[in-house]
């Protein structure tokens, strides 16, 4: 959602808060703007449109300026407008914001701050407040204002009067700070920290930051001055070249065999899974009986293919929630459970408040993020990353396959806690290391789907059916389906058609049916006749080695042959490219599909 950029130096700053900018849209955003200080004066530019139309509308402008604040904007409060996009100037100061402030009415009747206000969010409440409470002293206005806003933020403020300075506080919502010879910049991600930066820190949550020309000071909610955590910056892949491909989507699920290869290589040991790298030695295995994983969308759905490869081979119970469901639901969980919150970006809230949640329930913690030092890293007690590099288009593809190739290699490590089964393991591992190449064959048969996306493209409702494994499988499909394409496509298990779904199926309704595992053909091919007597046109998606004894006249996709545990990953290739090119013939933009973002940072 909402992206952050602040930069105080000698650099050219517009260029600096433009690049940076950019390098945000990648999180979804519906307005952007910037504020530049100009000696005593502020300069504002806003609008509802990319940011490459805000970059024109600046050309030329506060040229002088070593000191400015810039904001993409994700509407939650307010409708998408230019005096609902940030920065927001209320009397002496200009601010932007991430997050949500929940008592905003509460603080606009309690200091009368109605007049004030042009916008209709919660933001610009913030402003006000602030400088309700200024009296030459950012400080003080802002531990103030911290006192009394209830909610999630990253606050990030300009001060009439106070040339050149920027100063920060946050809750929850994470803010980055870096600093060269150049001068001192901040975000809300590292991804778009531009330049060359060898250090960063995480600003603490209650912790206001001052960043000026010559200084960069920390101070606590008491006043009381604090000392910055240092951290190595690493080499940041930006991912910014499409590398020949239209759309970062198209890339990034061409990109998938490489993704899960450096993702898996360096934790399989002697033909064995091993996490000693990641911190994580035998005992959390062996001391765990049972595992809740805590997930949304995408993820989500990795955690309910991953309890059925945890439960039938891992051996040990595995539960799977919706993390917004789980905040509210305090489901009961065994005095070892083990907690997986999984996330691409790492700041997903939901996500984070589960986390705090188990923590505070005495449960070991473990993350799997793609994004390091993210929100849900620093808090986890354990972190596996995700090697699959940056992740720009909305629709997750390369994320989604290497969070599921870590739950498979951890469910095997759990096999592992019973020696005798060591053979099997190193069975399993042999054959998880065919994934990349049979996503690559995919990817190869891309002309296929295409075609099949020209059918499609036209349709108002798509149905999926699919048992077993295949089940899981298909809701990510069909979510991937419903985020680019905008057709309503919904995936039911096939056995459950009689019990309500077959009442939709009438003459020409699309159904795509998914047949992996052989030990389901029979009734999987069962399920396809009942909606085919319904009239339906069905395309099956079927195993490479099982589409010859599929006996009927529909059009087959064949799916690249491996072991049954493991053909949703041939399977959600050829989905993602279903998806990808459906979109493409409908002649939207893939990559940032109406109304999501990629990093949901507010519940």
């Amino acid at each position: 959602m909402c992206g952050i950029i602040g930069y105080v130096g000698t650099g050219k700053t517009a260029d600096i808060l433009m690049r940076s900018l950019k390098l945000l849209e990648y999180r979804g955003y519906d307005s952007s703007g910037v504020a530049f200080c100009c000696g005593k004066n502020t300069e504002i530019y806003k609008c509802t449109d990319r940011v490459s139309v805000l970059e024109k509308k600046i050309q030329g402008r506060a040229e002088g300026s070593h000191c400015a604040i810039g904001h993409t904007r994700w509407a939650t409060h307010g409708s998408v407008s230019e005096k609902n996009a940030h920065p927001h100037r209320s009397g002496r100061v200009t601010l932007v914001h991430n997050g949500i402030i929940e008592n905003y009415k509460e603080l606009i009747q309690l200091y009368h701050l109605k007049e004030k206000l042009v916008s209709t969010g919660d933001s610009e409440v913030a402003a006000a407040l602030i400088d309700r409470f200024y009296d030459d002293d950012p400080l003080k206005a802002i531990r103030e204002a911290s006192k009394q806003i209830r909610g999630t933020y990253a606050l990030v403020m300009m001060f009439e009067g106070r040339e050149d300075e920027i100063f920060a506080v946050c809750k929850v919502s994470p803010i980055v700070i870096a600093q060269n010879e150049e001068g001192r910049i901040l975000a809300s991600d590292l991804s778009a920290l531009t330049g060359t930066y060898e250090n960063y820190f995480v600003l603490p949550e209650d912790t206001i930051v001052r960043l000026s020309m010559d200084d960069l000071c920390l101070y606590d909610l008491s006043g009381k001055k604090k000392a910055p955590y240092w951290k190595k910056m690493e080499q940041q892949d930006r991912a910014l070249d499409k590398k020949g491909h239209p759309y970062y989507m198209e890339k990034e699920i061409f990109e998938q065999g490489t993704a899960l290869r450096n993702t898996l290589e360096p934790r399989i040991r002697e033909g064995l899974p091993d996490f000693s790298a990641d911190g994580i030695e035998g005992e959390l295995f062996a001391s765990h009986h049972h595992i809740v994983i805590c997930a949304c969308g995408t993820s989500y759905h990795a955690g309910l293919l991953a309890k059925r490869v945890f439960e039938s081979f891992g051996r040990i119970k595995c539960d799977v929630f919706l993390s917004s469901e789980f905040i509210y639901e305090k489901p009961f969980m065994e005095k070892d459970a083990l907690i997986i919150v999984i996330s691409q970006s790492g700041e997903t809230i939901d996500s984070l408040q589960a986390l705090k949640i188990a923590k505070e329930e005495g449960h070991e913690t473990l993350a799997i993020v793609n994004v390091r030092d993210s929100s849900i890293a620093r808090n986890a007690d354990y972190v596996l990353y995700t090697h699959a590099g940056m992740e720009i288009a909305v629709a997750s593809t390369k994320a989604y396959t290497s969070q599921l190739s870590l739950l498979y290699l951890l469910a095997y490590r759990f096999a592992l806690c019973e020696q005798e089964r060591k053979e099997k393991v190193m069975e399993k591992i042999r054959e998880l290391k065919k994934v990349p190449d049979a996503i690559e064959a995919a990817c190869r048969d891309k002309e296929r789907y295409a075609g099949l996306a020209g059918i499609l493209k036209d349709e108002k409702d798509l149905y999926m059916i699919g048992r077993g494994r295949d089940y899981p499988l298909l809701m990510e499909a069909a979510l991937k389906m419903k985020e680019i394409s905008y057709i309503h496509c919904e995936a039911y298990a096939a056995g459950e058609l009689k019990h309500g779904p077959i009442a939709l199926i009438e003459k020409d309704t699309p159904v795509i049916a998914c047949i992996s595992q052989e030990d389901l053909l029979g009734k999987a091919a069962s399920n396809i006749k009942e909606v085919r007597a319904r009239g339906a046109r069905v395309y099956a998606f079927v195993r490479e080695s099982l589409a010859k004894q599929l006996d009927m006249k529909i059009e087959v996709f064949p799916l690249k042959d491996l072991e049954d545990e493991l053909m949703p990953f041939s399977a959600i290739a050829a989905f993602q490219l279903l998806a990808y090119y459906t979109a493409l013939e409908k002649g939207v933009d893939v990559d940032k599909p109406r109304n999501l973002a990629k990093v949901v940072t507010v519940e």
